[in-house]
């Protein structure tokens, strides 16, 4: 069989023409890299960062402007693994970083990126530990204190409570912060707290604490907490024969979908939260059709967080005028500048940042109804 050689010569052009078009393609697409707990006792956080964050990425991609391409790594909310994972998205081309997950990690991440020059805005960790002292790492969460003293004053307001019990985690920085600004609102607000108890990472019986709420009177219980000893919680206040009203903060999230957690013990639970996914609105319905599409799951606070800080990073890019040949250490300066102005509306609310990181955000409340996050109405 004979070839003609014009058209050998013309082929040969035309796949050098695509190669470098594609090669183009990919050089221009922002690159973000996404770190967080993916396996391990954290895994429901980071999971759900990850596959909102790929929920906003397809979006974004589908509307055929800039395009953006995620690098995904595990931290098994690990800090020193974390570190490892930050070098291995910046090994394969990250710009910034939408991470980390959770506290611990996100400020060993945080000062090695501060350091290097590289922007992150974390969906998720809270602590005011991430931020301070790093112009480089902002957050889309709620910080601690906003979160502790707004739910004393939701708790407050809704009249959901008149006796309270605290269990907090004392051995970690995100439960310990939100209790201390908890019990600070509580008392200007006249709040009565009636038990304070307190357990380690350690912790598995819950007894000695759910006892002592009881015995106090307790007709509330604010958890600001992680749903893994929440779920212990529950499950022994059921044992006891005791239904205060059990009032949790965003670690919480999640426990719907805990593996071997029965739901019915978290009927009638209450959250802080930015996001329901019962909401009206044509963006969250969207969002929650595509991540259902995506993981055969009803997304949580936590996948929102981080599809929002996927748009935010994007929408700021555009702005300062990043694509995907600026290196990380300009498109840190960039962002920094962009973070301190830009307002960006999202799934978890109409967001702006001080200079400091922190966000300013309205926080709302959900129950647990029949298996799922509902807007509180009352």
């Amino acid at each position: 069989m004979k070839f003609n050689k014009k058209i050998v010569s013309m082929l040969v052009m035309l796949a050098l023409v695509l190669s470098m078009s594609s090669f183009a393609f990919a050089d221009e697409a922002l690159k973000i890299g996404v770190i967080g707990p993916f396996t391990g006792a954290a895994a429901i956080y980071g999971n759900a960062c990850k596959f909102g964050a790929q929920v906003a990425a397809d979006q974004i991609n589908a509307e055929g402007g800039m395009q953006i391409e995620l690098f995904c790594e595990d931290d098994e909310h690990d800090p020193e693994k974390s570190i490892n994972a930050y070098n291995t998205v910046l090994d394969a081309g990250a710009q910034m970083i939408a991470g980390t997950t959770t506290t611990s990690p996100c400020i060993a991440v945080g000062a090695q990126a501060n350091e290097d020059r590289v922007f992150m805005l974390t969906p998720s960790a809270s602590s005011l530990d991430v931020v301070s002292g790093k112009d480089n790492v902002f957050q889309v969460c709620f910080t601690d204190p906003a979160q502790g003293t707004a739910s004393a004053e939701y708790i407050t307001e809704k009249g959901l409570g008149t006796k309270v019990a605290v269990i907090y985690n004392n051995a970690d920085a995100y439960s310990t912060g939100i209790y201390q600004t908890f019990t600070a609102e509580a008392a200007e607000l006249g709040l009565e707290i009636v038990s304070e108890t307190t357990f380690t990472d350690e912790t598995t019986d819950f007894s000695v604490q759910v006892t002592a709420a009881k015995d106090a009177g307790a007709d509330l219980v604010f958890l600001p907490i992680y749903y893994t000893p929440a779920s212990m919680i529950l499950q022994t206040a059921k044992t006891m024969d005791y239904a205060p009203v059990f009032f949790g903060v965003d670690g919480m999230d999640g426990i719907l979908t805990m593996e071997g957690f029965d739901a019915s013990l978290a009927e009638g639970v209450f959250m802080l939260t930015p996001f329901a996914a019962d909401a009206e609105d044509e963006r969250t319905q969207t969002f929650v059709a595509s991540y259902k599409e995506l993981t055969g799951e009803i997304p949580n606070q936590f996948a929102a967080d981080c599809y929002d800080a996927v748009y935010a990073l994007y929408q700021a890019s555009q702005a300062a005028g990043i694509d995907g040949s600026t290196s990380y250490e300009d498109a840190c300066e960039m962002l920094i500048e962009q973070f301190k102005t830009i307002e960006v509306t999202g799934l978890t609310g109409t967001m702006t940042w001080s200079e400091d990181g922190t966000v300013s955000k309205t926080p709302t409340a959900v129950i647990i109804e029949n298996g799922a996050y509902v807007a509180y109405q009352g």
